[in-house]
């Protein structure tokens, strides 16, 4: 498991800067050698390096995590609650099985995008339902490593909009 932690706390009130989450599930740490013609050869850490350059760039921060775990991303989702502006989610296998990363999703609260590597939709039959979609603001796949950029961006697009809404205290 990998991880970048930042410091920040537990709490509710709003930071200067964004904080997006980024979770990357089951097997995702052998990103680079695991199948390339399917996943390409960027690594975990080079897709995790250009997440932090372009999350900079807007003024915001990123947070990743690689686990292997399930019950581990659910923790990393609870956590995230309160502390991130958003999540940015590639739950591997587990897009296709678990409902209880689709309950943390719903529970938290937070706006979610969902990314994938290939287009699960042109896969295997069992690859091709999302467990996690409905719970998402929005789903990108097919792209590569750029599905991982691609759906940054759309996160702090998001959270962007939400905060110039947000009533300002005079």
């Amino acid at each position: 498991m990998s991880t970048r932690r930042r410091g920040a706390t537990a709490t509710a009130r709003p930071r200067a800067e964004p904080l997006i989450l980024v979770l990357h599930g089951p097997n995702l740490n052998l990103l680079g050698t695991r199948d390339p013609l399917i996943y390409g050869t960027t690594t975990l850490a080079d897709i995790d390096a250009e997440l932090v350059r372009l999350a900079g760039a807007r003024g915001a921060a990123v947070e990743s995590l690689q686990s292997n775990h399930e019950g581990a991303l659910i923790d990393a989702i609870h956590g995230a609650r309160g502390r991130c502006d958003a999540l940015v989610i590639n739950p591997g296998a587990y897009t296709h099985t678990s409902i209880a990363i689709r309950d943390a999703l719903d529970a938290v609260d937070l706006p979610a995008v969902e990314v994938h590597l290939s287009n699960i939709h042109a896969r295997e039959e069992f690859r091709r339902e999302s467990r996690i979609a409905a719970r998402c603001v929005g789903q990108i796949c097919g792209f590569g490593a750029q599905s991982y950029y691609l759906g940054l961006d759309a996160a702090l697009t998001i959270v962007e909009r939400r905060r110039a809404e947000r009533p300002r205290d005079v």
